[in-house]
């Protein structure tokens, strides 16, 4: 394991939901926590990482997984009944897990993102303001401080921002500046970060993208070009719908419907918070073993496959100089695609903690300005594959192959990470 677990608290045994046992520790009062507390500061998470900082989506994994982590850690050194992630001090005598929870995230987020230090101030005494004064809130904030320090020591140094570049000779099959920036390969340094839970970036193997010559590449080359183009495409406008749903920010989308979801199913302050750290923490090594993969393969993406289709050796192939997809391509490799990581990664924490048939999750989408309702993980897997496809940035491997590597780094996390003590 990463670290040595170590319960923060002292615990007895109560009767639990369902006839479980589950923990709480031996000094806890009858005040029933407030799980807003945890949705509230997810909100304010979501405005200083992206509305605030303009952090790149593959790269705010990681910070919403750090105040998930450090919230989660805070509310379990007081409630117990789950392991917390990194040692935490026992807490003595009654604490308020409110003040606690506020404070971790708040902590977090300042450090990581000084230049929102105005409005977190705010927001913070806001949160403060609505915990009743006294030798209880003072300890809840001495706990979140404490969450929140090992936490930010824990993750000193661990590769971001390493001054990596991917540096590949323009081949057939091989990834290169795309149109209209022609920009560098975005935070190639991300595939090297120690992961959150797994033991390296390359924890959960992939098979690797189809050769430029097989059968298999000549198949979804002929789908991604008849269904991806900006112009002339085999989509129909439902489809196309579909495509630009999907294109906006995805871990705000998937943030926002876990608060719907975990606040409409009743969930108290600990499955409130535990569930964010799960969906984030999930995410965050999903996108980082993404990263890795896109690094190591260097994939060409169907804006120049399509255009240079006559140098690949593939007789089922044909070119296309003019062909473009839908919207512009982000700048970095084809294989894996990083929204069908982190959606697989959401899918099955979604899966975990509601049932894989009864995910009921809405989602809403900043691009079309809609919302779409979601029964089951299968129906949010299908749509999300097929929209990347429709916007002609993905071939279906990377697809098929990056949910599946999100799925698997969720279901590692769970059965290792956030487990209930016993």
């Amino acid at each position: 394991m990463r670290f040595n677990h170590a319960l923060a608290t002292s615990v007895v045994l109560v009767a639990g939901l369902a006839g479980s046992a589950v923990t709480v520790p031996a000094d806890a009062s009858a005040h029933h926590s407030d799980p807003a507390v945890v949705t509230t500061w997810n909100t304010i998470a979501t405005r200083t990482i992206f509305t605030e900082n303009a952090t790149p989506v593959p790269v705010s994994t990681l910070y919403f997984g750090f105040v998930s982590i450090a919230v989660y850690d805070a509310v379990v050194a007081i409630e117990g009944r789950y392991r917390p992630y990194l040692r935490q001090p026992s807490v003595h005598g009654r604490a308020s897990t409110e003040a606690a929870a506020a404070t971790a995230a708040y902590r977090v987020l300042s450090h990581y993102f000084p230049a929102s230090a105005s409005n977190l101030a705010s927001d913070y005494a806001t949160s403060l303001s609505g915990i009743p004064d006294g030798s209880a809130k003072s300890r809840g904030q001495r706990v979140g401080e404490a969450a929140a320090a090992s936490l930010i020591a824990a993750r000193t140094n661990d590769g971001r921002g390493a001054p990596i570049t991917l540096d590949v000779t323009p081949a057939p099959g091989v990834w290169r500046p795309t149109p209209e920036l022609f920009a560098p390969m975005l935070a190639p340094w991300l595939g090297f970060v120690r992961p959150l839970a797994l033991k390296s970036p390359t924890q959960v193997r992939l098979p690797g993208p189809d050769p430029i010559t097989s059968k298999a590449y000549a198949r979804d080359f002929a789908e991604v070009k008849a269904m991806g183009a900006a112009v002339g495409s085999s989509r129909t406008p439902e489809q196309t719908q579909t495509a630009l749903f999907w294109n906006a920010p995805v871990p705000v989308q998937y943030n926002a419907a876990l608060r719907d979801r975990t606040t409409s199913s009743g969930m108290d302050i600990v499955r409130t918070a535990r569930a964010f750290a799960l969906l984030n923490t999930g995410t965050a090594d999903a996108v980082i073993g993404c990263w890795r993969a896109k690094y190591d393969y260097a994939y060409w993406r169907p804006i120049t496959a399509i255009r240079l289709a006559d140098t690949d050796g593939n007789p089922a192939t044909a070119a296309d100089p003019s062909w473009s997809p839908l919207v512009a391509t982000p700048p970095y490799p084809e294989y894996v695609s990083g929204h069908a990581c982190l959606t697989g990664a959401a899918s099955e924490t979604f899966s975990r903690l509601f049932g894989a048939r009864s995910i009921d999750i809405d989602v809403s989408s900043s691009v079309t300005g809609t919302s779409r309702h979601y029964a089951t993980a299968a129906a949010l897997d299908a749509e999300t594959k097929n929209a990347r496809i429709w916007l002609g940035l993905h071939f279906r491997q990377a697809m098929d192959d990056g949910n599946r590597l999100g799925h698997r780094t969720s279901t590692w996390i769970a059965t290792h990470e956030f487990l209930p003590v016993h």
